[in-house]
């Protein structure tokens, strides 16, 4: 039993030293962003003399609440007519199609370039949408814009004008948020999102290390694409998968925080861990695939560091959930055998490893929401961790099939339309699956962590009880969500 109990607490260390490493590199991202934030705002660069040829591809399958939408918010763009060209990438299935055609013909009937293009099946799925796409424009740059987008009419003349330098391969922008007041749920996912566009990418930019493309809401140099090898369809993630292609290739990627491309966030708990599903697996494969080789390429020793933790950021949910669920026999350990007290104080030392996260999100928060007292951070960020952790059994599962080199389809994020808190997302036609057995699990974790909260309140050792009380809470909000959403008439 002795080595069992040793085994649980080796394990348990492992798992905090992985966190404190990964919360240490976001440490170090902070201090770069603020060093970013001080210097004077450099001017915005001149137009070019000449516009070059954009294309704007707006990958589309099954949007029938905002496919008009990003249309529209596409067409606007304040752009020279002549150098436009817009491509509505549609692999619907569903009137969508109708939808799409109709205000396509408007827009062209208008003098837009603007195509309605389909494909007979939907192989490769997102990135096979955009490199069929590519084939069938003369653009020299690609703007990407995902169907719950609506770009402000000014985001090509301020983000062209960046691809002066001919080494830069990819502008990105920052996320804005439609509807991020609309409930809990998208207020929170609002405030992990902002810490990554307001402080990582910034940090990332300024030293020098890899950053990547979001997916949408930036622009690429076609001959980028090219040189990169193009888009591939073996990840979840194909903007993160050629992010690493080109950079390997010494393409240089800019991010613009002032520039801000408005987006909706999932309101649903179904689709919001479907999102988290395709991000997280689709790091995993894209670590798989690149991270033998981001650290043999001949790179700086700090940039490796930071890559390897960015490709392996997923990875800390699986840490976070064997530590969560090795916690609670560690509550009895810690009782039976009283010698192993000095073991736990050291381990506490790297709970402090969490310190520089919170330091990360609150200066998100400050640069968000610079209006509001400081002390307002202190509830959100709390839940933040709880349903963080609550989503640790669902994408840590994601996390191992991306690691093992599982296929599965790209299911994408439905979008409702939302915006501030008008709308719904009652009676919404789309789902992304009913209940399976990752909700039920979810539903007996949360007793099982309330059970260790119990037993830390029995034997009056508290040690683990605020972390038992997150877990607690975190699992029983995306439990409670899970089955909500999931009971409204479709």
């Amino acid at each position: 039993m002795l080595g069992l109990e040793i085994a649980l607490l080796v394990l348990y260390g492992l798992c905090l030293t992985f966190i404190l490493g990964f919360s240490l590199t976001q440490l170090q991202l902070t201090r770069l962003a603020q060093r970013a934030y001080r210097q004077p705002l450099a001017p915005e660069p001149l137009p070019p003399t000449e516009w070059p040829r954009v294309t704007v591809q707006l990958p589309i399958y099954n949007e029938v609440y905002v496919v008009e939408r990003v249309i529209d918010a596409a067409a606007a763009l304040d752009y020279p007519a002549d150098k436009l060209h817009i491509q509505v990438l549609d692999d619907s299935t569903d009137e969508t199609l109708a939808l799409a055609a109709a205000r396509v013909a408007y827009h062209r009937a208008q003098g837009l370039r603007i195509e309605h293009v389909q494909r007979p099946d939907r192989q490769g799925f997102k990135a096979g949408a955009l490199r069929h796409g590519l084939e069938l424009t003369d653009g020299e740059f690609i703007t990407i814009f995902d169907a719950d987008f609506v770009p402000n009419p000014d985001f090509l003349r301020r983000s062209i004008p960046h691809f002066h330098n001919p080494k830069v391969g990819v502008v990105q922008t920052r996320w804005g948020h439609l509807n991020e007041e609309y409930s809990l749920l998208t207020e929170l996912q609002a405030f992990g999102l902002n810490a990554h566009f307001y402080v990582e990418q910034v940090g990332r930019t300024y030293g020098g290390h890899f950053i990547n493309f979001n997916g949408t809401g930036g622009t690429w140099r076609r001959t980028c694409i090219v040189d990169a090898g193009g888009w591939h369809t073996d990840t979840l993630t194909e903007d993160l998968d050629l992010s690493y292609r080109a950079q390997l290739r010494g393409w240089q990627f800019l991010y613009l925080p002032r520039v801000v491309a408005p987006a909706e966030l999932p309101a649903a708990m179904d689709a919001l861990k479907s999102q988290q599903f395709r991000w997280t697996k689709g790091a995993a494969e894209t670590a798989r695939k690149h991270l033998g080789r981001v650290l043999t390429s001949s790179v700086r020793a700090s940039t490796k560091v930071h890559a390897m933790f960015h490709l392996l950021n997923s990875t800390v949910f699986m840490a976070i959930l064997l530590m969560a669920l090795l916690s609670v026999p560690l509550v009895f350990v810690r009782v039976r055998i009283p010698e192993f007290r000095p073991v736990f104080q050291m381990a506490s030392i790297f709970l402090l490893g969490f310190l520089p996260l919170t330091y990360y999100y609150f200066m998100a928060w400050r640069l968000s929401n610079a209006k509001k007292a400081w002390w307002k951070f202190v509830p959100l960020f709390l839940l933040f961790l709880a349903v963080s952790m609550g989503l640790s059994l669902h994408n840590s599962r994601a996390v191992m099939l991306g690691l093992l080199g599982r296929q599965s389809a790209f299911v994408r994020t439905p979008k409702l339309g939302l915006v501030r808190r008008q709308g719904t997302w009652q009676g919404r036609r789309y789902r992304t699956g009913a209940l399976d057995w990752l909700t039920a699990l979810e539903g007996l974790l949360t007793l099982y962590f309330l059970f260790g909260l119990g037993a830390g309140l029995y034997f009056r050792d508290l040690g683990l009880l605020p972390f038992h009380l997150l877990l607690t809470i975190g699992f029983g909000l995306v439990f409670y969500y899970s089955l909500r959403h999931n009971r409204q008439p479709a």
